[in-house]
């Protein structure tokens, strides 16, 4: 991702964040990471976020997917001996089409299928004021409706750098170029 995409996703961000109502300080807005997973497609296939705080017991996290853009599939592992996240997502604004393993219950799906591989497909419509748990090493991919949408995460400790894709050539590691 270049300098100048990195900035446009932060402002993007920004806007989404004032849409919610989200009140953030200066500081935290120099804080807005963009994870493009390294595919080069960032609206289609990424997830702007800001840490409130990740400590050894808990963490807290403003995220805001663009309309229509997709957090891939993925798990949270366990991490120096301790168990994988678990996490709540609360829908803020817009709408929120999350996946998890189950039988599939919406024929078809709502969101698109994202430019990954995908193999969980259990639907969880999520809009603002509704909440999902996600359990520790759980598959789960999710994706904005037209609107976009800002979602708090409330979770244990994060190590989003351990994460496994299903998808073997996407990487959570950001590189900004320029």
């Amino acid at each position: 991702m270049t300098r100048k995409q990195f900035e446009e996703q932060v402002q993007k961000a920004l806007a989404m964040y004032e849409k919610a109502h989200i009140v953030l300080t200066e500081e935290e807005k120099q804080r807005i990471e963009v994870a493009d997973f390294g595919q080069g497609m960032v609206d289609r296939l990424g997830l702007q976020l800001l840490v409130y705080v990740n400590t050894e017991r808990v963490c807290a996290k403003e995220m805001v997917l663009l309309p229509g853009q997709t957090c891939p599939e993925h798990m949270h592992i366990p991490t120096n001996g301790k168990p994988g996240k678990e996490e709540t997502f609360r829908c803020r604004y817009g709408k929120v089409y999350l996946y998890v393993p189950g039988e599939k219950n919406a024929e078809p799906i709502k969101a698109q299928l994202p430019p990954s591989d995908v193999s969980v497909f259990h639907e969880i419509v999520l809009l603002p004021g509704q909440q999902y748990t996600i359990q520790p090493e759980t598959w789960h991919w999710f994706q904005a409706g037209e609107e976009g949408a800002v979602i708090s995460e409330f979770s244990t400790r994060s190590t989003d750098e351990t994460d496994i894709f299903t998808d073997p050539k996407l990487i959570r590691e950001v590189k900004i170029e320029g």
